[in-house]
Parts: C-alpha cells; sequence; structure tokens
C-alpha cells in the first residue's frame, strides 16, 4: 500500500451549511485524511470576525463530519508552512475566493483552489436571518 494523502484546509466553519459540508466532501475525495485547522475565538477577534459559535462548539460539529478526520486550532497568518510540514500536508485546499493567495505554499504541497458552492454562504444565512427572510 502506498504512502497516504494528508489534504489540509482552513476556516471558521460558523453556521454550518451545505456549501461547507460540500467544500469538506470535496476536500477529502482529494486524499486519504483531511485536517481542518479551525480559526480559534482569538484569532477571529484579530480577524475582526464574530462567530456566533464558540470555538469548542465549532470544532465539536467539525468533528462529527465523516470527511474530516482531524482538527487543529488556528491562531495566526503565520502557521501554514508550519502545519503543512508538522502534519506531513500533500494538498491544501481552499475556496477559490483566495485563489493566488496561498500559492507560497507550492514549495512544500500542492495547492488546490475549489470553486465556492453557489447560492450559499454565512454571510448570506447572516443577512437572510436579520431581514427574516429566505429568498432575499
Amino acid at each position: 500500500m502506498g504512502k497516504t494523502k494528508t489534504v489540509l484546509t482552513y476556516g471558521t466553519y460558523d453556521l454550518l451549511h451545505w456549501g461547507h459540508i460540500n467544500l469538506l466532501k470535496r476536500a477529502r475525495e482529494l486524499g486519504d485524511e483531511l485536517i481542518v485547522a479551525l480559526s480559534t475565538d482569538e484569532f477571529n477577534k484579530l480577524k475582526h470576525k464574530d462567530a456566533y459559535h464558540s470555538y469548542e462548539h465549532r470544532k465539536l460539529i467539525l468533528e462529527s463530519i465523516q470527511y474530516v478526520d482531524k482538527v487543529i486550532p488556528e491562531d495566526n497568518w503565520d502557521q501554514k508552512i508550519s502545519d503543512v510540514i508538522d502534519n506531513k500536508v500533500d494538498i491544501f485546499v481552499m475556496g477559490d475566493d483566495w485563489k493566488g493567495e496561498f500559492d507560497f505554499l507550492k514549495e512544500y504541497c500542492e495547492v488546490v483552489y475549489l470553486d465556492r458552492t453557489n447560492g450559499i454562504s454565512t454571510t448570506k444565512i447572516k443577512k437572510d436571518l436579520l431581514i427574516g427572510t429566505k429568498n432575499a
């Protein structure tokens, strides 16, 4: 049996929706193990990002998804190279809204940008909930 392929992705994964599941499924299909680096509450504050669910709750939710093998904390912008090396990552995956931003990792692993799922986003859910409609 050959070497297993490890895939790594990053995110906040707050208000989990089918677009997230679609991304996680497609990322996992690229390899044998999927690691998700999950933004901590402290890191979200640095990014001026408000998560509804705490890090521990978001981690619990992610760990229950069949495509996710391991969840690690994302505490800062600069940990990606060490995460790739420490976890022996073969493929780094992000949504295509980040296209080009992580090309610096290409000297350590393959970098893949997956198309976002149309029609759904955490931002859209928050806006729809705020105005009380699904079809805004």
